[in-house]
């Protein structure tokens, strides 16, 4: 059990209090006079009106009547080479055949089944601890009849074939016998929080896992995918459930759900008609228990609750379901027996299948929601002269082929996560944005090779891709799939004059002062991230500009190895920009003639006169960009080091490693650079997320630049708010990674080069002396 889980499910403390209720007064059921102030509401709610039957539609978040496919732009107005899909109609959805006409219709695309929890906070799986106090009541009759099942159930026959009923069914109903047996003994024997009474008799004698043990789940071992501990420290929450359960509670207050750290909630046996769009804050909710109330349908908002593994609905009044429970893939238990729904074609989904069938076949069969509303430009400043060259740069995470896997991402439509999709939405991106500069991680060889580089070379880019270093351990025929970095230019206002990736791992390992450190070899050595840098030459006006690009380190444990990669890649940006200082100036003929390889069908486009080449004093002088995924947080020392130039040698994310000078001296880079959306902090337009998934959202994409030799002129807007209020993580329809693309538009400042100092003339006699 972790360490959230150590105490037994408690009467919910006041919103206003900062003192927790005592564990005796826990297993004693008393709830506090404050709960019922602050969280229940006497008075009724109105049903909301829904459809007799389930054959009269689910419904789902996005209205009744026609809905746009997704032959739309990222951006929201109709874009170039999309998928032709026909708009969506709303179909009747009969459980017992597949709807007619569907645009995303899937064969076999069920998830394969993940493993579940032995048992959910200290409750055995299939069993809520209920077993503690059913002395007494009285024992709820099965609606069925028939000999025994092997999970202990009473085992029945359809159509009198004399079938055994499904495992999953005789689950349901040994679930819905303790859900009876639970609602009996609150309303007859008037005993209320009957969960938090059972659990603190289940929990006596449990031994508790020390502070700070954390089990496999909690840490999500996942490509990737940080989790909300990255670079940050948590506040310990000591407790986790809370049981509301046979209290004649009619409504919840939007108080409870300020509590999202909630994992499982009680409120079984009470008069409850609604359950609030908010429900969909309680994002760590495992086990929802609402059997016998008064719920005629659920919030389209359940599905942004995708921990769920047992949501347990009996005897209320469902009528229909919302697709958007399709999200909640780690499902397992989707208790429905006494709902009118149940009367129909599901029951007999579910008893021939499984509650994973179900849950699929809402997420397959969604249709397409309509577009976002698009993401405009943000105009930082407006006066700037029109004679200054601009240059815009994008960067983006497009989320490897390779790794869009179905038990990566559950929650994902098969058809939204499908390469060949995705990857049109992207390249379509990147045409209608038409930025000077694209920087683009987890990009695989193949992608680059036979997707990307072709593709936009038709619209005027050029571009370089390195794969990370395993590529050189594996067979040819594996080579294609490894993801790396790569970096496109507009070929008809930049020339690439030099390019240098940067093995991070190799860089480390060989550096005299960290080759002989046991960490380095420990730690860093098996990373094997990558930067690019690339010196590019405006063809006009002969200004030059380093661009690089990164991605580091996705592990929340391994901060010291993100420190350490991000200070080879600044120190050798410094090495590069010393040695391009002295790089002579490029011919003017010579760059005429350098314009690229045609690709088949391409045609040679005149290009501009070219400008002499620019010279540079230092290398603080050649306007510079970074770009990348970071996967670090803006509270994050690798953050701090970017933008205050030096992080000192005892840094609380060195983690106490000895990394040679790093760790010695510390490390420091001699630019002035700032990362771009930080102009828009604390106001409307705040970046709040650059990666969105079910567990992780947080800014950990960047584009950095100088500010000595740069000026920010406009960026991109984060996406609508609005839009995610009903998606709980990316890639989804209209958003084809799990990272978003971010843009900035800058000039680059005009050169203060220093004057000669001119000898002043006093005239004849002052000459004669």
């Amino acid at each position: 059990m972790a360490d959230g889980d150590r105490h037994p499910i408690q009467a919910f403390p006041s919103p206003l209090s900062s003192n927790f209720s005592s564990s005796s007064s826990i297993a004693n059921g008393i709830l506090l006079n404050s709960l019922l102030s602050h969280l229940v509401a006497a008075q009724p709610t109105a049903h909301s009106k829904t459809s007799a039957s389930l054959g009269q539609n689910l419904r789902g978040m996005y209205g009744q009547g026609p809905q746009q496919g997704h032959n739309n732009r990222l951006s929201g107005a109709p874009g170039r080479g999309q998928p032709n899909i026909p708009p969506v109609q709303y179909q009747q959805y009969n459980y017992g055949q597949q709807p007619q006409g569907h645009p995303h219709q899937h064969h076999a695309h069920h998830h394969q089944n993940l493993q579940p929890d032995p048992g959910v906070h200290g409750l055995p799986a299939g069993n809520m601890g209920h077993s503690s106090y059913s002395t007494g009541a009285h024992q709820a009759s099965s609606p069925f009849a028939g000999g025994s099942h092997p999970s202990g159930q009473t085992a029945t026959t359809r159509g009198g074939s004399g079938q055994a009923i499904s495992d999953s069914w005789g689950e349901q109903l040994k679930l819905y016998k303790q859900a009876q047996e639970a609602h009996q003994t609150m309303v007859e024997q008037h005993l209320p929080h009957y969960y938090a009474r059972a659990k603190a008799s289940d929990n006596k004698g449990v031994v508790y896992a020390s502070e700070g043990t954390t089990t496999t789940e909690d840490q999500e071992v996942a490509r990737n995918r940080p989790s909300y501990t990255t670079n940050k420290l948590v506040k310990r929450q000591d407790w986790h459930n809370l049981d509301l359960s046979g209290q004649g509670v009619r409504k919840i207050a939007r108080a409870l759900f300020s509590y999202d750290f909630l994992v499982e909630l009680y409120i079984a046996s009470n008069k409850i008609t609604v359950l609030p769009p908010d429900i969909g804050k309680l994002r760590c909710l495992k086990v929802l228990e609402a059997s016998h109330n008064e719920l005629h349908e659920l919030p389209p908002e359940i599905g942004m609750c995708t921990n769920l593994q047992q949501l347990i609905l009996f005897n209320n009044h469902i009528t229909s379901l919302p697709y958007e429970l399709g999200f909640l893939y780690k499902l397992e238990m989707l208790g429905l027996h006494g709902n009118p729904l149940m009367n129909g074609s599901l029951k007999d989904e579910i008893m021939n299948k499984d509650t994973k069938s179900l849950i699929n076949s809402l997420l397959v069969d969604a249709p397409v929601p309509p577009a976002p509303a698009p993401r405009l430009p943000i105009t930082v400043q407006d006066d700037v002269a029109s004679s200054l060259e601009r240059v815009s740069v994008l960067t983006w995470n497009i989320l490897c082929e390779r790794y869009a896997t179905k038990q990566m991402y559950g929650y994902t439509p098969p058809s939204a996560l499908e390469w060949d999709y995705r990857k049109q939405l992207i390249l379509d991106e990147i045409y209608d944005r038409n930025p000077d500069i694209v920087c683009l991680q987890e990009i695989s060889r193949n992608a680059y090779e036979n997707e990307f580089s072709p593709s936009l070379a038709k619209h005027g880019y050029r571009g370089i891709q390195w794969s990370r270093p395993k590529v050189k351990t594996l067979p040819n025929n594996m080579v294609g799939g490894v993801d790396g970095c790569a970096t496109f230019w507009k070929t008809d206002k930049w020339i690439v004059l030099q390019k240098e990736m940067l093995d991070y791992s190799h860089l480390t390992i060989t550096r005299p002062d960290l080759k002989q450190n046991h960490d380095v070899y420990n730690r860093a050595m098996g990373k094997d991230n990558i930067g690019t840098i690339i010196l590019l030459e405006s063809r006009v006006t002969g200004s030059r500009l380093i661009v690089a690009n990164t991605h580091l380190a996705w592990e929340p444990d391994l901060c010291d190895v993100k420190l350490l990669q991000i200070a080879c890649l600044m120190e050798n940006i410094t090495r590069l920009g010393d040695k391009w200082t002295r790089t002579p100036p490029m011919a003017i003929d010579k760059k005429q003639a350098i314009q690229g390889i045609l690709e088949e069908g391409e045609e040679r486009q005149e290009l501009p006169p070219p400008g002499p080449s620019q010279e540079y004093r230092n290398n603080t002088d050649i306007p510079l960009i970074i770009c990348g995924d970071y996967n670090s947080t803006p509270s994050s020392g690798v953050y701090d080091f970017l933008a205050t130039g030096r992080l000192s040698h005892d840094h609380p994310e060195w983690l106490g490693r000895k990394y040679g000078n790093f760790t010695r001296d510390g490390v420091e880079h001699p630019f002035s650079i700032r990362s771009a959306y930080a102009h828009l902090r604390g106001g409307p337009h705040e970046l709040s997320f650059t990666n969105y998934t079910p567990t992780f959202r947080e800014v950990i994409d960047y584009i950095w630049y100088s500010t000595n030799t740069l000026e920010l002129v406009s960026l991109l807007a984060p996406p609508d708010k609005q839009a995610l209020t009903r998606i709980p993580g990316f890639p989804y329809y209209h958003f084809p990674s799990d990272h978003i693309q971010i843009m900035a538009e800058y000039v680059i400042r005009p050169r203060k080069d220093k004057r000669a100092v001119v000898e002043p003339d006093f005239g004849p006699s002052s000459r004669r002396t």
